[in-house]
């Protein structure tokens, strides 16, 4: 990171407006790789459990991916993020 930016971030006003857009943007950063791998198990259900199409495993498997990855690094995220508005 180069010095000018280090500067910025040492500023408390903008460590504020910083923080302030992690929050409006973590609900999108949570619920949007959620949706998609709902998209794939659905598509993965209707195309290829439904059918017995085996084509379609590799949906399942990027829908398990996406959740798993996912849920491990969001949970941390947001334990961290409402322990830090409770301050």
């Amino acid at each position: 990171m180069s010095n000018k930016a280090m500067e910025y971030l040492k500023n408390d006003g903008n460590q504020a407006k910083l923080l302030r857009t992690e929050l409006m943007l973590a609900p999108l950063l949570v619920a949007l790789p959620v949706a998609v791998s709902f998209l794939f198990l659905y598509h993965w259900f209707e195309n290829g459990y439904s059918v017995g199409n085996p084509a379609f495993n590799g949906e399942l498997v990027l829908a398990f991916i996406i959740l798993v990855s996912n849920i491990s690094f969001d949970i941390p995220f947001v334990k961290t993020m409402l322990r830090y508005r409770k301050k």
